[in-house]
């Protein structure tokens, strides 16, 4: 069975485009295939926007997830944050992220 790929706009028309996908998804490169696939994920994933919206995430429960994934205290955020203080000021959300402090996260 091949899809005619169109615009998502039911539930059923969702099923069916995640059902094609997943009988596409070891298309070969180059293929017609692989085409339909790349086309039918761009459809799914506006649908999936306009029906399952996601909030933005929350960068102090961020960290605090982070923290607890990795087993880290406040006292090694710190040193990250540039002292105790600030750690605990960023937690509580009594002070905003700097763009120094969002760099020394990531890294």
């Amino acid at each position: 069975m091949s899809l005619r790929p169109k615009v998502i706009k039911t539930k059923r028309d969702y099923a069916i485009a995640l059902k094609e996908a997943k009988r596409l998804f070891s298309a070969k490169p180059g293929s017609p295939q692989l085409e339909l696939l790349e086309l039918l994920v761009v459809l799914i994933e506006d649908y999936e926007e306009k029906h399952f919206p996601m909030p933005e995430p929350d960068p102090v429960e961020a960290i605090k997830f982070r923290m607890e994934q990795q087993g880290l205290s406040t006292t090694d955020l710190a040193k990250v944050l540039g002292g105790r203080n600030r750690a605990s000021e960023v937690l509580s959300r009594k002070r905003p992220l700097s763009i120094a402090m969002i760099r020394n996260l990531v890294r």
